[in-house]
Order: structure tokens, then C-alpha cells, then sequence
């Protein structure tokens, strides 16, 4: 079979990995609906069906990564878009709310398959300078997903109900999965694959949890993900409702997703010059002090409630904070892993979103009809994460 081209491989790549953030955004105008459908009494609950995601995604990202190393890179994605499926049918055809959020678990837990081991075939075929611009280019494609899905929801939303919603995202996951199955061969050959054992599997996590640096890098790498975790469940009530933005609320979104895109590629040119520490406390600081700025006006000058536009004003810049933090405390979570890099990307990614899903559900119920509790819950955050690096910095595990 002939390979793909670069461009080729790029495509296949950016559309398995944005298959966790096309599940997520593209339901978000749909919220509302769903709510009234299933006549939740409290609208916060209608969160649920964002966190209960994440919820599979953290256990799916434990699992797929030492599967891959043990079994080859396909068999892992056919199974876990598999799962993905079922639970995509499960949305489509529920009769009740529990049933709709088992199927969100579902495809969180299946969808999680292809972000892990995607990554994991971009290793096994590129390497130094060429996987650098391989990835550089993957996130380009990748960046602009979070920005269009609610947009491609509302518009789904124009020919039908929610329903619709659901069945584009398992069409969505076949034409995928069809593809990557017919043009992409097995990057990982049996004699490089390692053997499943629990007990390997044990000295790798126990190992993990023994590095310092590790461990903070995912511990704040979960804080941040914890207050966007709580953004994405709250961005419809407040957007949406609270602001009325109407049609107009994936557009807003947008503008905010591509603050996230923009902070990349300010990275990609920063990075080499600061280090990946001095960004990362670069991100907190500056994401610390707009939180501290929002909340002190919001309350003494708006009674918690600030106009839109000054609400947009600190979000962007905020999520632009975010995007400095995410690669890098990644990166520093990898640094001290050498030789498990595999099985550290599946426990950096699953406990991280597992520390996220709670904080960023505890978050999101205390919506109150004012946008305050998200941005003191970005505050406290940035402040816990900011000790975190700033002690490790001190006791000079980081430079």
C-alpha cells in the first residue's frame, strides 16, 4: 500500500485527535434544548453532560497508551472508536437523562483512544526536527476545532433537534476510523512492542509518582484544566443566557478558542529563549492578576455582573494565559520520564483530567447567574499552581 503524504498524514492525524474536542464544543448550543427535553430542575445539571466526558476521557487515557505499546497502534483505535460508537448510539436513541450521560462516559471513553495513540504514531514514524514540524502543523488543523464545533453545532441545530448533533459526531468517528483502517499500515512492529504486565506496569506508575516535578507539572496542568473544564460546562449559561448572545454564542466562543490558538504559536517562538518554566509562571502570574482585576470590579463597580464586553476583554487574554501553560506543563511533566515517555503521556493525561473533572464540576454548580464564581475559580487555580512551581523552583528541582 502507498503511504500517505505528509499532507495526507497531517489530515488523518488532526481529525482522530479532534474527536474529543468536536464531542465536547459542538453540543455546547445544544445544552439548553437537551435541558428542556429531559426537564432538568436544575439547569446546572445540564453540565453533566460536558464532565461525564471527561469522566471517560480520564479513565479511556490511562488505558490506550500501554495497550498500544503492547498490541500495536490499530488495534487499540479500532477498539476504543468502537466503544465510542455504542456510546454514540446510546446518545442518539436515549429515552431518559442517565442513559444520555452514560453515553457521553462512552465517548469519552473511547474518543480518548484516538488522542492517545495518534500521538503515539506520529513518534513511531517521525523523529527530532521532522516530528517537531509534523506536530506543528497537526495543531495548526488542531487549534481551529475547539473554534468552529459550537459554530457547526448551532448550524446542525438550523435542520433539526439535538439529535442530529449526535449523529454527525458517529459519522463523524466512522469516516475517521475508515480512513486511518485503509490508508495508514501498523507503525509499531511486534519485535518493538512490549510486553502487558501488571507488574511493569506498577514500577512504571509507582515510578511517576516519585518525581517531583512530575507530579507538579500534572497536579497544575489538572488546576487549569479544572477551571476550563468549568468555562466549557458554564459557557452556554453564561454566553448564551446570561449575556443572550442567541445565534451569536458560538461565535463568542470563537473569538475565545482562537485566544488559546494564538498563545501556541506566541510559544512556539518564546519557548527556546524563556524555558518552559519561566512561561508556564509567566501564564500564572499574568493569569492571577486579570483574575484577581475581574473579580475586584466585577464586584465593587457591577454588582458581579460585568457587560460583555469586559467580560470578552478578560477571557481572551485569559485563555491566551492558558495556551502558554497547557504544552509546556506537559512538557515538564515528560521531562524526567525518559524511557516510559509512553505510559507517563497515559498517567499525565488521566490524572491530570481526573484532578480537572471534580474542581471543574464543583465550579460549575456554583453558578449563580453572574459569571464570578468561574473567574474566582480561575484565581484560585492560578494561585495554587503558582505555589506549586514556585516551591519546586525554590527547593531547585526546576530551573
Amino acid at each position: 500500500m502507498k503511504q500517505p503524504s505528509a499532507a495526507e498524514f497531517i489530515a488523518l492525524v488532526a481529525m482522530l485527535i479532534s474527536l474529543v474536542a468536536l464531542s465536547i464544543d459542538s453540543m455546547l448550543p445544544a445544552l439548553p434544548a437537551i435541558a428542556a427535553e429531559f426537564s432538568l430542575s436544575d439547569l446546572n445539571d445540564q453540565q453533566y453532560i460536558i464532565t461525564s466526558l471527561f469522566l471517560g476521557l480520564s479513565l479511556g487515557q490511562l488505558i490506550y497508551g500501554p495497550l498500544s505499546d503492547a498490541y500495536g497502534r490499530k488495534y487499540p483505535i479500532y477498539a476504543g472508536i468502537g466503544i465510542f460508537v455504542i456510546g454514540s448510539v446510546l446518545c442518539l436513541l436515549t429515552p431518559s437523562y442517565e442513559l444520555l450521560l452514560a453515553g457521553r462516559f462512552l465517548q469519552g471513553l473511547g474518543a480518548s483512544s484516538a488522542r492517545i495513540v495518534t500521538l503515539a504514531i506520529v513518534r513511531d514514524r517521525f523523529e527530532g526536527a521532522a516530528m517537531a514540524r509534523i506536530m506543528s502543523f497537526v495543531m495548526a488543523v488542531f487549534i481551529f476545532i475547539p473554534a468552529l464545533a459550537p459554530l457547526l453545532g448551532q448550524s446542525i441545530l438550523f435542520f433539526g433537534d439535538w439529535h442530529l448533533i449526535f449523529a454527525f459526531i458517529l459519522i463523524y468517528g466512522l469516516v475517521a476510523v475508515t480512513w486511518f483502517g485503509v490508508r495508514l499500515e501498523e507503525s509499531l512492529p511486534a519485535q518493538h512492542r512490549r510486553p502487558l504486565s501488571l507488574k511493569s506496569l506498577g514500577q512504571g506508575i509507582v515510578f511517576i509518582f516519585k518525581q517531583p516535578v512530575s507530579m507538579a507539572a500534572i497536579v497544575v496542568a489538572g488546576l487549569m484544566f479544572g477551571g476550563f473544564v468549568a468555562y466549557l460546562s458554564t459557557a452556554q449559561q453564561i454566553l448564551g443566557d446570561l449575556y443572550q448572545t442567541g445565534d451569536a454564542f458560538a461565535l463568542y466562543f470563537a473569538l475565545l478558542a482562537l485566544g488559546i490558538g494564538l498563545a501556541s504559536i506566541v510559544n512556539a517562538r518564546i519557548v527556546s529563549r524563556l524555558g518552559v518554566l519561566r512561561v508556564c509562571l509567566l501564564g500564572l502570574v499574568l493569569q492571577c492578576g486579570l483574575s484577581l482585576a475581574m473579580v475586584l470590579v466585577s464586584v465593587l463597580l457591577f454588582d458581579q455582573l460585568p457587560p460583555l464586553w469586559l467580560f470578552m476583554l478578560y477571557c481572551f487574554p485569559l485563555f491566551f494565559c492558558l495556551g502558554l501553560q497547557f504544552g509546556n506543563l506537559n512538557a515538564l511533566a515528560m521531562q524526567p520520564l525518559g524511557n516510559i515517555a509512553g505510559l507517563g503521556a497515559s498517567v499525565s493525561g488521566a490524572v491530570s483530567t481526573m484532578i480537572a473533572i471534580p474542581l471543574g464540576a464543583f465550579v460549575g454548580q456554583l453558578y449563580n447567574g453572574t459569571p464570578t464564581p468561574l473567574i474566582t475559580g480561575f484565581l484560585v487555580f492560578g494561585i495554587v499552581g503558582l505555589l506549586f512551581l514556585l516551591a519546586l523552583k525554590n527547593r531547585g528541582d526546576i530551573n
